[in-house]
């Protein structure tokens, strides 16, 4: 324990501000020791009936002397004390006793301060208490915010706030830490926070604890705070709201929700909830994955629509407490409510081979996307026990119905084509002449990135999601792939050339008679040109300049990126094919930028070849049982043949070297549809090689980087319905007044009653992220709670704010406002009361 400080110590800060300082000691029990207690340069002081001397020597004789004067025994009152006047001026006067010392060293001026230190002498015999409680700003004139404060320093903080002191036991509690509490209880202060317990929040029990507390908080917040109380169930309301969005208790919160939901038996009843009121339900985690075990039901039954899904799980992604927590199988919902109506509804039936490869990439391509993004996020979701069904369905689904159909019905367009080329897509193996040798005129100069096995539907992704990167526009296009469609062909054809052939051997191919294997072969070939070539993980590497002095220095640069097919073109990764995807994506967009930044303005994103991928096993039919033949067979692999003489059979397709663009003697051979060859340990989730759309509709993005923004998060307008506010809450209709869309990205908000400067309501945060058309679809409402705070603003103007945050920061600016009059016919009187 720390020295409580001593009358001397308490001398010699009286004389810091004081000259004259007079001390009534009634018994005389300090006046053998009087000397030691004062300060070296001042001057002590007996008072014995020579008052009129005394005042003449420290008023007049030595006005600039300091002295203590020191009365001992009774003191007349009234004019009868002729010290009176220096009382008054000097004062207070100074006397040795502890209690009364702390009260003046604490500031401690309303009435019942000394029956309070006598109350809680085991606080205030504590020196270390004592000095946190004094560092604090105490308001000595009101004794319920001293013993706040009190509360506050025994909890270690310095906020004093009921609301805080709540939220730090909550905290500790969900912890299983008992410190905080105990420290209140050992110090007589429990009493005082279950006093404020009740006169705030309206809690009442005959023995209260914070286990109690929590379980009859969290009933309340079932029950929706709907109680006769309305001051007090409010300002309990507005706290729990508090607790659940601040980052700093919102975990303590779902802990305590959890155990609150097996207390209050929660699960035994949910099924008896009714959607309306289920969809909106976000107490406890349990309705969370009821939301999702309906809306699977929902989909898995086709009883709902993809709209009233889609709106269900958006209005959950703005509102609900655990959503984040359930994000990803959320994500996976979304994609599947979506896909399999997509798959049953359609037919999957091809006309012409142009019309094929303008469907796919004009409308089927998206089944492709919605699997990828429902199989990964399944596969990475924490909790896919309510998403188990789902994924058999979509599988099923996908597979079954939409690889397998489309397959076949575009197999009889590759069966009849002459030439492997279509007018209404450019050819692969045209992609320089298209769209990188008309860029480079005038001087100008490009980038291409070529990402491996970067299938179209992934582009697609990738080409919004960069359109919703500030100063940067992008446009997607699709190209014809070579054949076979593998990544040393595919990576030959987007290099300037004018023939293409491959050698004796298969590999590598050969542009204009050079080898183009390789990055070093590759700049070689691109030199002709005035261009080079790097790969993505060597140019992420390079220092800024180093990376701006490669772009100066050339006029056309080629980036290889290898992430999908590195892990999907090996038996033992290719389970983790659409992770690599999701990866890739970012990565893509991180050299984009950092291309952007060595003042590339010109930048284009292509891909080898695509690729055909299933999580589930091959079925049987899909196997080839015959083995390709043939006079000789140079390369064989699950999805394409390379051999001279090759024997035709109705299991493949054959082309010969000309009929695919090829100027040299191998022939090549397709397995039809999506059949494979087997291949002694080979992968059989993820190939390419082959015909299939899903393999030769290879993306082209053109990417721009502007100097003026080009995207602006969605507009968002406030629609009172009145401009007063009569009762304790407000609700307030929001207008999200466009479509989110990549360069319009949603808009993130919070909204608050101000009043001043001082927010006398809760906040909401909200998400305006409404992708419909439909205006009447973007409408949210907030409602606001009124706080202790707003009584003072009764009968004057306030504010309703939205604010935004400050890019980079955690602080907020004003976005919108609008002016309110609070006209409330009577306050809360809710208090610390006793």
């Amino acid at each position: 324990m720390s020295k409580n400080p001593t009358i001397a110590d308490h001398l010699t800060i009286r004389f810091d501000s004081k000259r004259i300082v007079v001390w009534h000691d009634p018994d005389g029990g300090y006046a053998a020791g009087l000397d030691a207690f004062a300060p070296s340069d001042v001057t002590v002081l007996r008072i014995s009936g020579d008052e009129f001397a005394v005042k003449h020597r420290v008023l007049r004789k030595e006005p600039a002397t300091k002295f203590l004067l020191y009365r001992s025994g009774g003191v007349p009152e009234g004019v009868g004390n002729w010290l009176l006047d220096i009382e008054l001026a000097y004062g207070p006067v100074f006397t040795a006793d502890r209690d009364a010392l702390m009260r003046v060293d604490l500031g401690l001026t309303a009435p019942g301060s000394e029956e309070l230190i006598a109350r809680y002498q085991s606080f205030f015999n504590e020196a270390t208490l004592v000095a946190r409680l004094k560092s604090l700003p105490l308001n000595g004139g009101d004794l319920t915010v001293v013993r706040a404060q009190m509360c506050a320093v025994l909890l270690n903080q310095k906020e004093h706030s009921f609301s805080e002191l709540t939220r730090t036991l909550l905290m500790q509690h969900a912890d299983g830490d008992t410190t905080g509490f105990d420290a209140l209880a050992s110090h007589g202060l429990a009493d005082f926070y279950w006093a404020g317990a009740s006169g705030i929040y309206g809690f009442t029990s005959q023995a209260p604890t914070v286990a109690g507390f929590v379980l009859w908080m969290f009933q309340r917040a079932t029950d929706g705070f709907a109680v006769a109380e309305s001051n007090k169930t409010r300002n309990l309301a507005l706290d729990f709201r508090g607790f659940r969005d601040s980052k700093r208790s919102s975990a303590a919160m779902k802990s305590l929700a959890q155990a609150a939901q097996e207390n209050l038996d929660y699960t035994d009843h949910i099924g008896e909830i009714g959607w309306e009121t289920m969809k909106d339900a976000d107490i406890f985690a349990a309705s969370e994955r009821e939301v999702i075990r309906r809306l699977v039901e929902g989909i898995s039954a086709q009883t709902m629509s993809y709209r009233d899904i889609a709106d269900a799980i958006n209005a959950r992604r703005r509102d609900s407490f655990w959503f984040d927590d359930y994000a990803t199988v959320y994500a996976a919902l979304s994609a599947a409510a979506e896909l399999i109506p997509t798959i049953r509804n359609a037919a999957f039936t091809i006309s012409g081979f142009d019309e094929g490869l303008t469907r796919y990439r004009d409308e089927w391509f998206r089944i492709d996307q919605r699997y990828r993004q429902f199989t990964h996020a399944y596969l990475t979701a924490e909790f896919k026990q309510p998403i188990e069904i789902l994924a058999d369905l979509v599988e099923k689904a996908y597979v079954t119905d939409f690889l397998a159909p489309i397959g076949v019905a575009w197999q009889q367009q590759v069966d009849a084509v002459a030439q492997w080329r279509t007018i209404n897509m450019t050819s692969q193996s045209s992609f320089y002449d298209h769209y990188v040798a008309p860029s480079l005129k005038g001087r100008k100069k490009a980038v291409v990135i070529v990402s491996d096995a970067l299938r179209y539907e992934v582009a697609d992704e990738l080409s919004a999601k960069i359109r919703g990167e500030n100063k940067f526009s992008a446009s997607i296009d699709a190209m014809l792939g070579v054949l076979p469609s593998y990544t040393q062909l595919g990576m030959a054809a987007l290099l300037p050339h004018t023939t293409l052939a491959h050698s004796s051997d298969g590999d590598p191919v050969l542009v204009d008679g050079q080898r183009s294997d390789g990055t070093a072969n590759r700049s070689k070939i691109l030199s002709a040109v005035g261009g080079a070539a790097i790969q993505a993980k060597d140019f992420i590497e390079m220092k800024p300049a180093d990376r701006r002095e490669l772009y100066s220095s050339n006029q056309v640069l080629y980036v290889y990126h290898d992430t999908i097919d590195a892990t999907g073109d090996k038996a033992v990764s290719e389970h983790r094919t659409f992770t690599a995807a999701e990866d890739a994506v970012r990565e893509l967009i991180d050299i984009v930028k950092k291309l952007a930044s060595a003042n590339a303005t010109n930048i284009i994103v292509t891909a080898d070849h695509g690729f055909l991928y299933q999580r589930s096993k091959l079925a049987e039919q899909f196997n080839l049982t015959v083995k390709p033949q043939g006079e000789q067979i140079v390369k064989s692999t699950r999805r394409y043949v390379l051999g001279r003489g090759l024997k035709k059979d109705t299991a493949f397709t054959t082309f010969t070297p000309d009929q695919v663009g090829l100027s040299s003697d191998l022939e090549v051979q397709i397995p039809n549809s999506i059949q494979r060859i087997v291949q002694p340990g080979a992968g059989y989730q993820f190939v390419h090689g082959g015909a299939s759309l899903q393999e030769i509709v290879v993306p082209v993005i053109q990417i721009n980087k502007r100097r003026s923004d080009t995207v602006e998060p969605v507009n968002v307008d406030i629609h009172p319905e009145s401009d007063r506010i009569t009762t304790g809450q407000i609700v307030v209709k929001l207008y999200q007044s466009a479509k989110v869309e990549p360069h319009k990205p949603a808009r993130r908000l919070r909204a608050g009653l101000y009043f001043g400067d001082t927010l006398i309501s809760n906040e909401q945060e909200m998400t305006f992220d409404s992708s419909s058309d439909a205006g009447r679809d973007r409408f949210q409402s907030v409602t606001l709670l009124l706080g202790k705070d707003a009584d003072e603003a009764n009968n004057h103007s306030v504010e309703f704010r939205l604010s935004e945050p400050i890019e980079g920061t955690d602080q907020w600016k004003k976005y919108k406002s609008a002016p309110y009059t609070v006209r409330r016919a009577f306050a809360s009187d809710d208090g610390w009361d006793f």
